[in-house]
Order: C-alpha cells, then structure tokens, then sequence
C-alpha cells in the first residue's frame, strides 16, 4: 500500500503526449530554426545557387525565392514555421529580403544560444536584442540616401538590384524598365506622399518566345476568346461597355408556369424573347459601344445580333479583371442595361483577339491614360516563366517600396557592416550582460556579407576584415562586389536597395528571434491514431 509520501505517477496530459522543458526546449527549437535558415542561405546573392522543390504531386518549382522555398518545404517543427512567418511577413510588407530575413534570424538565435550556454538568461538577451534592434533602425535612416520618389533612373537601379540574384538577371535591365514604368503608371500622389496600390498592375504569363519577349501594356489583358466567330477580331478606337449583367432573357425568381396550347402561341413567345434580346444590343448599339465585356453569360440570340452589328463582344469576364478594365479604359461598370449612356463607356486605342501558343486571349491596349496596366510574361519554359513572374513581383515591389518612401541605401553588405559597427560602439555604452547581447546582435548582422562572401566563392574572413577596415576609415557605401570578388564602393555600382526593405528585414528577424528564445516549454500533443484503412475495416 503506497504511503502518501511516496511518489506516485499522476498523469495530467493526454496519453501519447511529450514534453520538453528548460535548455532541452530552447536548444530544439533554436536548431530547428536554424536548419531552416541554413536551407536558404546558399540562395542569397546574384551568386547565390537555385533550389529544386518537387511536392508530392511530383511538380517542380525551380527558384531562389526565400519565400517561395520556405512555402513549397512544408515545414513540420513549429519553431521553424515561425521562421516560415518571417519569410511571409516581409513577403507581404515590402516583397523581397526574405532570404536575408530568414538568414539574420538564424544567425540571432546561434549567437543567443551561445549566450544561453555561457549562463546569460534568454530575457537578458531579448532585452539586448530589442535595443539594438532600435538602435539599428535608428542608424539605417541616419545612413539612407534621398532620392525623388519618380526619379526613373533611380528607381530602375533598384529593380536591377532586386533582380541581380533571380534566374532571369541576364534581362534585368529590361524587365526593371517594364517593372518602374509600370509602377509609375499607377502611382497616385495624396497630399505629399505617392500611393500605389500593385492590385492595379495586372501580371498575366504564358511560355513561349522568350523572356525578352515580355511587355508592358497600357492597357489590360483578358484570357477569353471572343465570343462568335461572325464577330470582328480587331476594333480599333474601341468605345467598351463594361456589363455587370447577363445578356439573356432572365428566368423569374418564383415558380411560374405558361400554358401554349398553339403553335402559333409558342411562335409569339420565341419572338418576345427574341424581341428582348434585340433590345439589349440596340441600347448597347446606340450608346455607341463597339466593345462589350461582360462579367456574365451572353445569350447565343444575342451573340448573333452583336456580330450583325459588328461589335466584338468578351462573356464571363473574372469581376477583379473588370475593375482593372475600369481603371485602365476609364469606363463604368454598368448593372443595368437601361441605364447604359456614352459617358459610361470606357476608351482604348486598340482592341485584338491575339493566339498566344494553343489559347486565345484579348488584349485591350494603347488606353490613353490608364489608371491600371498589365505585364505579359513570355519565356521558353514553363519554370522559367513562373520564375520571370516572382522576380517580377520582388521588382514591383521594392519600386513601390522606393515611391512610397523614397530614401534608398547601397547594396553588398555595406548597410550591415555599417550597423554592426556602430552598434559594436553602442553596446560599450552600456553595463551588464546585454552588452554581450547587443554585440551578439552586430555579429548576427555581419552575417549577411559573409554569406554574400561565401556564396560567391570568396574568403569571408579576409572580405570581412577588409569591409570593417574600410568602414572605419569612413567609407560608408564600402560592400562586396561579387562578380569581381573584391571590396569596392556599391554607389559605383550602382547597387540600390529600399530603406523599406532593410528596415522590415531587422524588425522581422528580431520578432521570430525574441519569440523562440521566449519559448523555455514545448508540451506537445500526441497524433490522433489513424483510422482504420477500408481493407482493415472487419466485414460483419
């Protein structure tokens, strides 16, 4: 009989479940953490190499997007998911440094378990990292170079950057041209600052031809054929109704029967219909629409009415491609044929059915002022032309990042290594242990031009001693030049980077960093059991 100071087992999790606490905790999931940043670190770079992700349907994503590795992994461990979430926020927020996101975070949780083993407390150490994270942010916008929020020269060296490490940099120049004029286009000033809203810049691919091929168009590009042969495949000088409505005899809400008795009878009720019909292109005729776009089914009576007055007509039109077409065309989306009038029609140069490879599409263009554009993505390969579309993307998005705020800062490690060393003096300013934690932070930091360094072949420790060298001689824009494989200044260069993009780079790392290093308990539940397959299942 068990006396009541013997230790008996008292179970209060679930059956099946685990439990690891203290330094065990931490150690697993700042490993974890860290194998995920390792997975992307090579990919950092122009220099930086390609990763193949082949799911289990046995499709291949070829690609050095940090983002779209860590989304294709499937990661498993939930302290390397949170570094997923690092990739995804800056993807969201500013749309490209996620591998550096990724790579800063890793590098902050090594340097923090080296703390960790040396006794420093996890707390001390967030509160370390938290301050210099401040003083990091506080030191990019000292450093940051102004520059005109249109200036186009500008803002087409910092796509180039963006696009220096993708599959596609060997056309950079000229995607990066497509990519800021695009942006350009649809930037909208409020009060002093541009706004642009990458909703309005339409990104449509199809392989074939080759990237050079790719184009802007002012205008937009719908992926429907028109819709009777009879019906002209070219309009220029398009007048464009754009229908919210279906362009049939609409059946009654309630439950209604018709009783014909005669032939004649049904003769006078096809004829109404018809009638009907005739109606709702004559409204569209006298508007003076030559274009109908319609977001709904069009009749086949009433297709043959349109292609007898000549007017090229598109049904079942996506309802987001209608509100680009709106903006690109000036038109209004119309939701009542009734109240259809000429100054609800929208304008464009040119409007053409074109057979890109084995589809048809329609191509709205040389729209006058459109307040929403579209990019057609060409290459050989399918992968390619998936690739070409994320590096476009990245582009698109550090464009943006430079017009809505416009301060830029050389690329090549030069920002990094400028922070790590004035955060190396900051932390003699302060007492205790988070000195060490805000000098850990400045080593974390360095790693971004060690990994530039390694990936293109060089020595980081020689490279690395040469940068700080040249940093505190004063020379601020001082980074690597990896095609060369020297240190050089980057403004030569011409490598640009957004404030944006470094900023949300040191404040997302910092997050995922200072979350795991809280974490001191993983209690985990354990897997439901599988339910039996059906040739388990016993017969009765």
């Amino acid at each position: 009989m068990a006396t009541p100071q013997s230790s008996i087992p008292v179970l209060i999790l679930k059956e099946g479940s685990s439990r690891s606490r203290g330094r065990e905790a931490q150690h697993a999931n700042i490993m974890a953490a860290r194998i995920v940043a390792e997975a992307v670190k090579t990919a950092l770079g122009p220099k930086g190499m390609d990763k193949m992700l082949v799911d289990s349907f046995g499709d291949v994503t070829i690609t050095s997007d940090g983002k779209t590795i860590l989304n294709e992994m499937e990661v498993q461990h939930p302290a390397a998911k949170m570094m997923v979430e690092v990739a995804k926020t800056q993807d969201n927020e500013v749309g490209d440094g996620t591998t550096t996101a990724v790579v800063v975070a890793g590098e902050l949780l090594g340097k923090a378990e080296e703390l960790i083993n040396k006794n420093v407390h996890p707390t001390v150490i967030i509160d370390g990292y938290r301050k210099a994270e401040e003083k990091a942010l506080e030191i990019l916008e000292k450093i940051a170079i102004k520059v005109e929020p249109t200036d186009k020269e500008y803002l087409k060296k910092v796509a180039m950057t963006s696009m220096a490490s993708k599959l596609v940099s060997e056309n950079k120049e000229q995607l990066a041209e497509i990519a800021t004029s695009a942006v350009l286009h649809v930037a909208r000033k409020v009060k002093d600052q541009y706004r642009v809203d990458l909703d309005d810049i339409m990104v449509e691919k199809k392989p074939g031809e080759s990237v050079l091929d790719t184009k802007l168009i002012y205008g937009i590009i719908v992926d429907k054929e028109v819709v009777h042969p009879g019906m002209p495949k070219r309009v220029e000088n398009a007048k464009i109704a754009l229908l919210n409505l279906a362009l049939e005899v609409e059946k009654t809400e309630f439950d209604a029967k018709i009783n014909i008795e005669t032939p004649e009878q049904m003769e006078a009720f096809l004829k109404e219909e018809e009638n009907m019909l005739r109606e709702m292109v004559d409204k569209i005729k006298s508007a003076g629409a030559n274009v109908v776009l319609c977001q709904k089914g069009i009749d086949d009576m009433a297709q043959h009415f349109l292609a007898n007055e000549g007017i090229l007509a598109v049904r079942r039109v996506k309802k987001s491609d209608m509100e680009k077409l709106a903006k690109a065309t000036g038109g209004r989306i119309v939701n009542n044929i009734d109240d259809l009038t000429p100054e609800d029609l929208g304008e464009a140069g040119l409007v053409e059915e074109r057979k890109i490879g084995d589809d048809k599409m329609v191509f709205i263009e040389k729209c006058k002022n459109p307040k929403a554009v579209a990019i057609f993505i060409r290459g050989g390969t399918e992968r390619l032309v998936d690739e070409a579309e994320r590096s476009i993307h990245d582009a698109l998005c550090v464009v943006r990042d430079v017009v809505q705020e416009p301060k830029v800062m050389a690329g090549g490690g030069a920002p990094e290594i400028e922070v790590a060393k004035a955060l190396r003096e900051y932390s003699e300013s302060l007492a205790g242990k988070e000195q060490l934690a805000v000098q850990a932070y400045a080593e974390a930091i360095e790693a971004v031009p060690i990994t530039l360094a390694e990936n293109a072949g060089l020595d980081p420790i020689d490279i690395i001693s040469e940068l700080r060298a040249r940093h505190e001689k004063g020379e601020l824009w001082a980074g690597i030049d990896v095609l060369e494989g020297d240190v050089k200044d980057m403004r030569e260069l011409e490598v640009y980077e957004p404030l944006a993009v470094k900023k949300q780079i040191i404040k997302s790392a910092t997050e995922a960093a200072s979350m795991i290093l809280k974490i001191d308990d993983v209690i985990a539940a354990g897997k439901k059991p599988e339910p039996p397959s059906s040739k388990e299942t016993p017969e009765y």
